[in-house]
């Protein structure tokens, strides 16, 4: 075998994601990065963006699932009595109904440990699951331009009967049920599994509207389900409605965090896994790239989408027009 070969399969090992390396010295340890502000005290700044998901992304580099790296940072904050608030930046359009939920549950559990105000602040888009991951907050910023609402549940599937009939294809199943093939891609839905799965959308639904209605006190549950109808709100929308409380930028946030938290000067800080190379600001992100072919961002990543490869049914708290 010639070098050139032995230079090209490694090089597709690296590229499709087989060989995962870590070239940050410290190894995967988060490490405290300090953004801004002066003082003793903390205002820690927490990621929460992109498509919500249960699935570790992966590539040149390897990064834990969104769920358990907020676990981690939560894990450290919790120890750190230093720590008086946190702010929550969110642009998410949502995700998975189970990666929504855990992490609204961990910041419960956070909040309830350690008593310290949570501000969220929604950037470009705050919609479905990311709204309500923003439920576990004591208070919600929105941009200007924010989109946010898309209250509600949402479950994907495809039909392929029509696609398989004409490249020649049948597909059997043997099932030990009638229902057990429900949702199947291979056939059309029959009315009554598309109760049964209306059903279960209408019980998520519900746990929704419960998580909403215990995160925003100010509204009835009359006006909550009137709202929750799936649309998306513009910020000043959302703010007349009562679904945020304020209109503000970054920097505000963090004065309210202050402000809940009864501080005259804290620094904000942050958790990544690499030793800080530029100037950072409250407006960096802090997400070790992922690589893929040429050069090469955001390749061979697992998010919610590719989870539909499968062809199976997702149920999803996410605004996807």
């Amino acid at each position: 075998m010639t070098n050139s070969i032995r230079w090209t399969l490694l090089l597709l090992f690296f590229v499709n994601g087989c060989i995962h390396v870590d070239l940050f010295s410290g190894g995967n340890a988060l490490q405290e990065t300090k953004i801004s502000g002066e003082g003793s005290d903390k205002i820690l700044l927490i990621d929460i963006s992109g498509a919500l998901s249960t699935s570790q992304e992966s590539g040149f580099f390897s990064e834990p699932s969104l769920p358990a790296r907020l676990k981690e940072e939560l894990t450290i904050a919790e120890k750190d009595d230093q720590i008086k608030a946190i702010i929550l930046r969110i642009n998410s359009p949502g995700g998975t109904v189970t990666s929504s939920d855990i992490l609204y549950h961990e910041l419960q559990e956070f909040k309830r440990k350690r008593k310290v105000p949570i501000i969220t602040s929604i950037m470009d888009i705050g919609a479905s699951g990311g709204y309500y991951v923003a439920m576990a907050s004591d208070y919600i910023f929105a941009h200007p331009s924010t989109i946010t609402g898309s209250i509600g549940v949402i479950m994907l599937t495809l039909n392929a009967k029509g696609l398989l009939e004409k490249v020649g294809i049948q597909p059997a199943a043997i099932v030990s049920g009638p229902n057990k093939s429900m949702g199947s891609p291979f056939r059309a839905m029959k009315d009554n599994e598309r109760a049964i799965f209306q059903d279960v959308i209408n019980r998520l639904y519900e746990r929704f509207l419960t998580v909403v209605q215990e995160g925003r006190p100010n509204l009835s549950a009359t006006e909550i389900r009137d709202l929750a109808d799936g649309r998306i709100y513009t910020a000043d929308l959302a703010k007349a409605a009562g679904l945020i409380d304020e209109i503000g930028y970054l920097d505000d946030a963090i004065a309210q965090a202050k402000k809940h938290a009864k501080l005259t000067e804290a620094q904000v800080v942050t958790y990544t896994r690499r030793s800080p190379e530029n100037h950072h600001n409250i407006y960096s992100q802090f997400k070790p790239p992922t690589v893929g072919p040429l050069g090469f961002p955001q390749i061979n990543t697992k998010t919610v989408l590719g989870a539909l490869h499968s062809g199976a049914p997702h149920m999803m708290y996410m605004w996807m027009p």
